[in-house]
């Protein structure tokens, strides 16, 4: 950032210092590569450099499945470095349907439709009135929802919402991420203030309220879920597969929510979208970093009807001329073509892979800088927690994350 920003909520401060995206490119030579998004953490980077990579090169990868059965074998059972070659394997698929001339789609199940459901995700540490004015810009560039992250103390969060309702109107999507809930220290609400905010805010047909309760409580979350107050969303915490498959079967959540990323990939994910079908249950996608992370979701979204998949996350940020959050011009450069948003809904590209070529000039004009992005200051008891991008792992401030 040109300066660091500082976000004041209930509670304490974030400061948000950069953004790190990382660009995984996968090469087979004779000019062919296959590109990915990949957790942006330093970790994962030198997971990739140090054992990955190395159990890649030189190896025929025409099945994936055998590929991936040999590594989760041997080195993926470190569950951590499981994740991290899902999110590599993301690059395979995305260089076996380049040679094939098809589309990522046909090669992780096959597309049933040609778009997804897209919210615009902004709205970080503001005055309520803030938060309206920015609900109405991303309902003015054409998205069908809008998700904002209150921080203001109860009475202030649900002010907010009963603004963005005023302004946007009736029909128009309103998330409520309360992420930062029972991240404030002493202040974080206790179950009566969040369920008696989840009564307002039903009120004000909020479209969902996700992860009001730490996200490893699933006994609160079916609890509160079984008051039939408005729809849940939780998932983008949850640190393995087993974990996701409680949160489906004992139906904490109306939404269940991953992150392609750094979760598990496209196998995983496919594993889950069937358990959510079975219960009757609907997912979207956590996605919050660069526009290559919204395509390689979407990619796989569609794959499945969107009674399954609903709706996919599209960050919104700033620019001289466009609301949203801080500015983070990497996000769509990383695309050489721009992505195609049309009613709401983004058109997945039939090209050949991922559809859309990689501008590979993004890795000379933003260079990595070490360290974590984003820092949150708690006031009481004090604490500062550090972050970088993986949202599987719970901050911890001793180690970094």
């Amino acid at each position: 950032m040109p300066q660091p920003v500082r976000l004041p909520f209930y509670g304490g401060e974030r400061t948000i210092l950069k953004r790190d995206a990382m660009l995984i490119r996968v090469d087979a030579g004779r000019g062919l590569a296959g590109y990915a998004p990949g957790p942006a953490s330093e970790k994962a980077h030198r997971a990739i450099q140090t054992t990955i990579a190395p159990f890649l090169e030189g190896r025929e990868i025409s099945d994936l499945d055998a590929l991936r059965a040999e590594f989760m074998a041997g080195p993926g059972r470190n569950l951590e470095l499981a994740k991290v070659f899902c999110a590599v394997e993301v690059a395979l698929y995305d260089l076996l349907a380049r040679a094939q001339g098809a589309p990522l789609s046909e090669m992780i199940g096959g597309r049933v439709r040609d778009r997804i459901r897209l919210y615009g995700s902004a709205g970080m540490y503001m005055p309520p009135e803030k938060y309206a004015e920015e609900a109405v810009a991303v309902q003015a560039m054409g998205f069908r929802g809008y998700k904002m992250r209150p921080a203001l103390g109860p009475e202030k969060d649900l002010e907010t919402v009963q603004l963005m309702r005023r302004a946007v109107g009736p029909d128009f999507a309103l998330m409520v991420d309360a992420h930062a809930w029972w991240r404030m220290g002493d202040l974080s609400y206790d179950y009566a203030t969040i369920e008696s905010l989840a009564r307002e805010m039903a009120r004000e047909k909020a479209a969902w309220l996700e992860e009001p309760l730490p996200p490893d409580d699933h006994p609160a979350y079916r609890k509160l879920r079984q008051a039939g107050i408005l729809p849940l969303a939780s998932g983008e915490h949850e640190p393995s597969e087993e974990r996701f498959l409680d949160l489906i079967r004992t139906r904490c959540v109306d939404y269940v929510q991953m992150d392609v990323c750094c979760q598990g990939g496209f196998a995983m994910a496919r594993r889950i979208f069937a358990a959510i079908a079975a219960e009757g249950l609907k997912f979207a996608f956590h996605s919050w970093g660069t526009a290559l992370e919204v395509l390689a979701a979407a990619q796989l979204g569609i794959c499945w009807p969107e009674n399954v998949v609903e709706w996919l996350e599209y960050p919104c940020y700033s620019t001289a001329t466009r609301a949203g959050m801080y500015p983070f011009p990497l996000a769509e450069e990383i695309l050489k073509q721009p992505l195609e948003i049309v009613g709401g809904d983004l058109i997945v590209p039939r090209a050949p892979g991922l559809g859309i070529e990689i501008d590979e000039g993004v890795i000379e004009r933003y260079p990595c800088i070490p360290g974590p992005w984003s820092y949150f200051k708690i006031d009481s008891p004090p604490e500062m927690l550090a972050v970088t991008s993986d949202h599987s792992v719970q901050w911890d401030g001793k180690e970094g994350r």
